[in-house]
């Protein structure tokens, strides 16, 4: 008989590569994402939609971890579809990871806690594409809630949920710069934060702050609060981290010139997307007036369908 699972992409509000070093992050779980229809199978056997390319080698290295949990080798026979965009810093390979490790543990009755599995789809990515990420994509997409953000310690693993003002929506721009991040710097900025080199550890200890702010002005539905954290957070992934394009600076810029609350750079940068906040009744005009946007809302976390 067939199933139905699905895991969603995020957007991260505020709080980039904090989580590289045990910081503070507030994503949301978007209403897009990537979905697979199943049946049970001897072996593992997929048609993808999703991921690129190089999706195999994300199937492989969750089935791994999930062995490495216990899990039995139950197979399964399915399609991929998505309604991501590949490549735009919304996380489509940790949706990818969470959808195909969702359905392999339905099909082998195989029960995990989320964090624990967060944990071990991080280290799948890392097998996968030897790219040294967080656990905020795989949090997010895992432990979202309709409605909300998620505020994540990445250092002790503790969250809480921070509701989201319902005037305002999510509207994501594509910078139309695709990046994947074994290829850009991203593996640097890692090692330069390990090392507490002065700049780059200036950005985590401000963003840091930033996200506290954030969480603050969402449940207050302070949007002059909102408007300055969005810009200085941009502004310190561009100068302090040196992350940023100029594609993104330029759309930030003209997100706030077309009158959004808040805007800045999402993801892992140099390339993707920014993330703006916009008031509901005015998304739909925002987003078209650029080339490649979508209006977005916070949804819940994975699950079957």
């Amino acid at each position: 008989m067939s199933r139905t699972f699905w895991a969603p992409g995020r957007v991260n509000l505020i709080g980039e590569y904090t989580d590289l070093v045990g910081g503070l992050v507030l994503p949301v779980a978007l209403d897009l994402g990537i979905t697979l229809e199943a049946e049970p199978a001897e072996a593992i056997e997929l048609r993808s939609d999703a991921g690129g390319p190089g999706w195999r080698r994300y199937a492989r290295a969750v089935e791994d971890e999930l062995a490495k949990l216990g899990r039995p080798r139950v197979g399964l026979h399915g399609r991929l579809t998505t309604t991501l965009p590949i490549g735009a810093g919304l996380s489509s390979s940790a949706a990818l990871e969470v959808v195909l490790a969702i359905a392999l543990c339905a099909y082998a009755d195989f029960a995990v806690e989320p964090l624990e599995l967060a944990q071990a789809l991080r280290r799948a990515e890392h097998a996968a594409v030897g790219v040294p990420s967080g656990i905020m994509d795989q949090a997010a997409s895992l432990l979202g809630r309709a409605g909300h953000a998620l505020l994540l310690d990445t250092g002790t693993l503790e969250y809480e949920y921070v509701p989201l003002p319902p005037e305002l929506a999510i509207v994501v721009v594509d910078s139309g710069v695709r990046r994947a991040l074994e290829a850009t710097g991203y593996s640097t900025r890692k090692r330069e934060l390990e090392e507490r080199q002065p700049k780059r550890i200036r950005h985590v200890e401000t963003e840091n702050d930033r996200v506290r702010a954030v969480a603050a002005a969402l449940r207050t539905d302070d949007r002059r609060a909102l408007g300055g954290l969005f810009r200085a957070g941009h502004d310190s992934l561009r100068d302090d981290l040196e992350v940023s394009t100029p594609e993104l600076d330029s759309l930030v810029d003209l997100a706030y010139e077309r009158g959004a609350v808040a805007a800045r750079m999402t993801g892992g940068g140099f390339g993707g997307s920014i993330v703006a906040l916009v008031e509901r009744g005015l998304a739909a005009e925002f987003a078209a007036s650029f080339d490649r946007a979508i209006v977005s809302s916070a949804a819940g976390g994975a699950r079957e369908l």
